[in-house]
């Protein structure tokens, strides 16, 4: 893995596909645990055609240390740096039946302890007693997001399609992207390999066509604190 190489790639591109992060060994037993956990809670969704876990790694804890290889350890040391934490993490399964199509769309939003006024936070929104709040520029700017694949995602199934580069424009307006100027580009990720991205890198999904199921672990981390009496809601050491 030359690290480095994807270090400039995530900085200039705004993602980058990294391969073989985990074993078929390793993928076997993370999706092992996930099958046998309680599903009835509320934070866990569940319906025809999407079963998906909020705030994963608190819920779904025994699942952390195969999560954090040596590998996975060593890519956040070295591409995001040393202080960097957990600050949200979500489950997604879309079965071979669900037919999801995302728009284009940046994530600007991150999970907080509680809803308090401060200059420049906002808009907020609340699902299931979770806060979300979009938070100053420079805080999403510093976030990086793993999406770990435990099954095969092209462009049949759902692999994420961004915009290169659109993540360095700040707030993007989809309804905004000229096709004339930007590029759109697929994202294939094989099983055990992971995708990184910033949240404000434009990104979308297409439907299905292939009926092969994908699951993806998402993760954000963040190395900011954030002020006063506000706190990431998901925060892991």
């Amino acid at each position: 893995m030359n690290l480095q190489q994807h270090k400039n790639k995530i900085a200039d591109k705004g993602f980058s596909v990294i391969s073989n992060v985990f074993s078929e060994e390793e993928i076997e037993k993370i999706s092992t645990v996930i099958q046998n956990i309680d599903t009835s809670k509320e934070t866990f969704r569940k319906s025809e055609d999407l079963f998906a876990i909020r705030q994963f790694l608190k819920e779904v804890s025994e699942v952390k240390d195969l999560i954090f290889n040596e590998n996975l350890k060593t890519i956040i040391k070295e591409i995001f740096g040393e202080n960097y934490f957990v600050v949200k993490s979500i489950y997604f399964d879309k079965p071979e039946k669900s037919n999801w199509y995302v728009a284009y769309h940046q994530d600007l939003t991150i999970s907080v302890d509680k809803k308090i006024n401060l200059e420049n936070f906002g808009p907020w929104t609340t699902k299931q007693n979770q806060f979300a709040v979009q938070p100053p520029i420079h805080i999403l700017e510093n976030i990086f997001t793993v999406r770990i694949h435990l099954d095969d995602t092209d462009e049949n199934n759902g692999a994420l399609k961004v915009v290169p580069k659109s993540h360095s424009k700040g707030i993007y307006r989809p309804e905004t992207i000229d096709w004339n100027v930007e590029t759109e580009n697929i994202c294939n990720v094989e099983k055990g390999g992971i995708m990184i991205m910033k949240p404000l890198l434009l990104h979308g999904s297409n439907r299905t066509t292939n009926g092969k199921r994908r699951r993806v672990i998402h993760i954000e981390f963040s190395d900011v604190e954030l002020q006063k009496e506000l706190h990431w809601s998901e925060r892991l050491k």
